[in-house]
């Protein structure tokens, strides 16, 4: 009797470990270890609620407005005119359930790493041979940034590819961005989130992937890069850091070494430019103090659009108004009203106090001569750093590809998601 009560009982257990098993795979979950540890996969959609969207739009027809500035330029910071029509579009026109409808199109999840929640935009190609890719976005950008690249990655004839040029997209929100959870504790660097990366990519089961970023994301993946985790083949970046000392020791001492060439006289002076106009005070003032930025652009949408214009790759189209240009000033508002309806201005903003201790373009900081896996790199003319091949072959040991395209920014899958897209193939088709 004694052996047959064992034997029930251990069948009445194994019964119910079997069927909580089961109920989490149907949550998303992927594996048991994970679902132990709490980190199981959880099905993910965005619905704002309308009480939040009110209390926004508000806000925003509320706006106290400061005195006009007394130059005919953005050097001062954002135009007064210019957003008074962006912020008066936004509390009239713009309807932010287009942007939630434009997210909940795709699969998305949470997952806990590291003990912080990472949401994710995961879709699979119907090729069974596509190639998983891993893209990151930076500041002031999201995953807005990548919305019109996923089809065209992911269901390539139907946009001029080949079916083997297929990808697997996932999309990760940086810990303290959107969706994603907000860290409670310092050390949340680009090296560390890069690792979170390698977890969420096994974690999916993958074991071959690339890897792509700009901005933020450029330092990401340039970190997966030296951290080689299992399945990483190969990183892209449009950012790459590729910067030599001399060019960096020039920027200080302003006397440019004869021995550059022209494109690297014309890189050098890009980069100068950029430094000089002032193109980056956003970055040392969240490098000092992230948190006292962030109390007025917790409390003012305007605050905040202003604040987030000042990142001169962002506010050269923000406002919608060239024809050129494929953004609309909905695809901006989408990506500011993610950052007010998230609240995630000063989690965001601490990814510059961070990483202060870096430079992000230079190949001496970076240690971009210590990786081995291969390396693409594509440069926008008009990025504030576009980098030489001459300097790309110096740093990467290992570059599979460069290419100088003709047309586009710092935030490229937003401004061309075409030539992106072509390009991504393109870097990436050696290895498939």
């Amino acid at each position: 009797m004694k052996n047959s009560r064992n034997i029930v009982a251990r069948a009445f257990w194994t019964g119910v470990i079997v069927l909580q098993l089961t109920t989490v795979a149907a949550q998303g979950g992927t594996k048991a270890a994970g679902v132990k540890n709490g980190e199981d996969i959880r099905p993910y959609r965005v619905a704002i609620s309308n009480a939040d969207l009110k209390d926004l739009q508000e806000r925003v027809l509320a706006t106290k407005w400061p005195s006009k500035e007394t130059v005919g330029d953005q050097s001062q910071g954002a135009q007064l005119s210019k957003l008074q029509g962006l912020v008066k579009y936004w509390g009239t026109d713009y309807d932010w359930r287009k942007a939630e409808a434009k997210l909940n199109k795709y699969p998305q999840f949470i997952t806990k790493i590291d003990g912080v929640d990472i949401h994710f935009i995961h879709v699979k190609s119907k090729n069974k041979n596509a190639m998983p890719l891993i893209l990151s976005h930076g500041w002031p950008g999201s995953v807005f940034e990548f919305m019109k690249v996923i089809d065209p990655l992911t269901n390539p004839t139907a946009y001029g590819g080949k079916a083997e040029d297929a990808f697997d997209v996932i999309i990760p929100s940086l810990p303290g961005f959107g969706f994603s959870g907000k860290p409670t504790e310092a050390g949340w660097d680009t090296a560390r989130i890069a690792k979170a990366w390698g977890v969420l990519m096994n974690r999916l089961g993958y074991q071959h992937y690339v890897a792509q970023g700009g901005d933020w994301g450029a330092a990401i993946v340039h970190f997966m890069a030296l951290q080689t985790p299992t399945g990483l083949q190969a990183i892209h970046s449009n950012l790459p850091a590729t910067l030599p000392n001399e060019a960096g020791m020039a920027l200080g001492t302003g006397v440019v070494p004869e021995t550059f060439t022209a494109k690297e006289r014309a890189a050098f002076d890009q980069l100068k430019n950029a430094i000089v106009s002032g193109g980056f005070i956003y970055k040392s003032t969240m490098e000092a103090r992230p948190q006292g930025v962030s109390y007025g652009l917790t409390d003012s949408p305007a605050g905040l659009a202003a604040w987030l214009l000042l990142h001169p790759g962002f506010a050269t189209w923000a406002y919608g108004a060239d024809p050129k240009q494929s953004l609309t000033k909905d695809d901006v508002l989408d990506d500011i009203s993610l950052y007010w309806l998230t609240n995630s201005a000063s989690s965001a903003s601490r990814i510059y106090w961070e990483n202060k201790k870096i430079n992000l373009i230079s190949a001496g900081s970076m240690q971009s001569d210590k990786i081995t896996i291969p390396v693409a790199v594509t440069t926008f003319p008009e990025d504030v750093y576009a980098s030489p091949e001459s300097w790309a072959r110096k740093a990467y040991k290992n570059l599979i590809y460069f290419n100088e395209v003709d047309r586009g920014g710092h935030f490229a899958a937003w401004e061309e998601p075409k030539l992106f897209t072509e390009e991504l193939r393109a870097a990436f088709k050696p290895l498939r």
